[in-house]
């Protein structure tokens, strides 16, 4: 559902939408600066499930991250802390981050993080949904990020035994030449040795290389964390929107109507 803005007539619309179609949920993003769309979005049986944070970086270019970097003293996000815009710098735990371009020998691993990974995101916390689904559709999400021509899937690696990625970030430069950041996860094993802070700064390279400007993000106003490493990249609040999710009763199928 598209507008952002609420309406007893268009709420009177999507009631003979939903009935024509068969809809079972609806997702609503909704304009968090209009006083009258949420509280009408709750009447009518909209649940407020997530807060929807999309920051913004201005004015990058070439080196622009590797010679500045984010503070020396950032905090983890996620339990990884930046550490610098250069390639394989020391992290806290004196190992060497190595940051990459995907190769299709990570998919298996990738797609396995993934599942794992993003549990802040607003499909787990609507209790309508399985949680094999949603592990299973960011499962998916990372496979077609690696298969996009027009982004880039970077990983993170740390000295591993079973030589494993211990992070990845997707990105990706829109018609308009916005870059924009996807996914981002760090295995729980290798959390704490700078490895998200690498690979913000990695993905940010590869914006500037290529002239995208701006460049943004999106995540969830329950992850401060993740808020706060990219706010030490240099990323601002561009905008808080509420995502919103209804559902309504399956239809009845005709064998119902013969018990």
């Amino acid at each position: 559902m598209r507008g952002g803005r609420l309406t007893r007539e268009t709420l009177a619309a999507i009631e003979r939408w939903v009935a024509r179609e068969g809809i079972e949920c609806l997702y609503f993003l909704a304009d968090s600066g209009d006083p009258e769309t949420a509280p009408l979005a709750e009447e009518s049986g909209f649940r407020l499930v997530d807060l929807r944070v999309t920051l913004e970086r201005r004015g990058g270019g070439p080196g622009a991250v590797s010679s500045a970097g984010p503070p020396a003293a950032a905090a983890p996000a996620g339990g990884a802390a930046g550490t610098g815009g250069g390639r394989g710098p020391e992290t806290t735990a004196g190992t060497p981050v190595r940051v990459r371009p995907a190769t299709a020998a990570d998919l298996p691993e990738l797609r396995r993080l993934a599942a794992a990974s993003h549990r802040d995101s607003r499909f787990y916390h609507d209790p309508h949904f399985d949680r094999r689904r949603c592990d299973a559709l960011y499962a998916g999400w990372i496979e077609k990020s690696c298969a996009d021509p027009a982004g880039i899937v970077l990983v993170a690696g740390v000295p591993d035994p079973a030589g494993r990625p211990a992070g990845y970030i997707t990105g990706t430069i829109g018609e308009d030449g916005e870059g924009r950041m996807g996914l981002l996860a760090v295995a729980a094993a290798a959390r704490g040795r700078g490895v998200g802070g690498e690979l913000i700064a990695a993905v940010l390279d590869w914006f500037a290389g290529r002239g995208a400007d701006p460049v943004s993000v999106v995540t969830q106003g329950r992850n401060v964390r993740a808020q706060r490493i990219y706010q030490r990249f240099g990323l601002l609040t561009r905008s808080v929107e509420l995502w919103f999710h209804r559902w309504w009763p399956p239809a009845p199928s005709p064998e119902d109507g013969e018990r």
